[in-house]
């Protein structure tokens, strides 16, 4: 089987090396800027995302939102151009549920199978192959795929038809987000009245309070390690489609709302591009104090 990829950026590079690497033949877009190192571990590449799908069974793409992957899929020169009947296309991007259902449409026209199934876990775990893929679509493609979704992924499942993969990751983004703003709080408040952030992770891993998060990001945050991992912008992008998914089904997510708002002012700030673990700087401007291992 033959897979294109489209998209080898800070997520997908490492997920199509770990698709080279499980065996299948992989054909990647001549202008990413990870290409060459693709091509030399044994990769071929293509000039367009039509060229692309003229050579795959399997089309994955993996793009910042709902206007790229829309625009690689059915644009001039898209996949839609390419790809024959019974081709299917697997966005591993986090985009809107309402756009994955438009692009899916469209490429069932032409008898191209879609698979919407947005991944959780940033870079360290793209790196492992042990990324959690949340995936809208037909069970049976979902079952033809899964083996290829698998190589990249530590746990693959299904949630419903198109565009539950992507609201899935909606709800995985507004719990993040929410308990990186609680350990943030937590850990400001201990480090303004004295005792030390690291005793208090320790303390608070085993029971109730601990999290994947609090695992992740504590270290890092006490370390002053801000490099990313999973941009602010990134995760302003995700939670600026749940707020849009919200407001069109009539949800009000008001902790959802006051955390992006945090967000807002940290991109305001220049740190845009720093790693969403850094929330905590700005309820250390609040309180001004400085969470750090002593």
């Amino acid at each position: 089987m033959k897979v294109g990829f489209i998209g080898l950026g800070i997520m997908g590079k490492p997920m199509s090396k770990k698709v080279l690497k499980a065996g299948y033949e992989l054909v990647v877009l001549a202008t990413n800027k990870g290409m060459a190192e693709l091509v030399a571990l044994g990769a071929s590449s293509a000039d367009s995302p039509k060229a692309i799908a003229e050579q795959s069974d399997v089309v994955i793409t993996m793009l910042p939102n709902s206007p790229q992957v829309k625009e690689v899929a059915l644009g001039t020169n898209g996949i839609i151009e390419g790809a024959k009947p019974g081709t299917v296309v697997i966005d591993m991007s986090s985009i809107a549920p309402l756009t994955s259902q438009e692009i899916a449409q469209r490429l069932s026209e032409r008898g191209i199978e879609m698979l919407d199934a947005p991944v959780s876990g940033g870079e360290p775990k793209a790196i492992e192959g042990t990324l959690s893929v949340m995936v809208g679509g037909k069970q049976e493609i979902f079952d033809r795929c899964y083996a290829i979704m698998k190589a990249m992924a530590a746990s693959v499942v299904r949630t419903g038809d198109i565009g539950a993969g992507n609201v899935t990751k909606l709800a995985n983004q507004i719990i993040v987000a929410l308990n990186i703003a609680a350990m943030s709080e937590a850990f400001v408040l201990a480090s303004k009245v004295g005792v030390q952030p690291e005793l208090v992770y320790q303390a608070i891993r085993g029971g109730l309070a601990g999290s994947t998060v609090l695992d992740a990001k504590a270290p890092l945050v006490m370390d002053r390690k801000f490099d990313p991992g999973f941009r602010i912008n990134l995760h302003i992008k995700d939670l600026l489609n749940v707020l849009e998914t919200s407001h069109e089904v009539g949800v009000p997510l008001p902790l959802t709302a006051s955390v992006m708002e945090m967000m807002q002012a940290l991109k305001v700030d220049g740190m845009g591009d720093c790693d969403h673990g850094s929330l905590i700087r700005y309820y250390e401007k609040l309180a001004k104090v400085e969470v750090s291992r002593l």
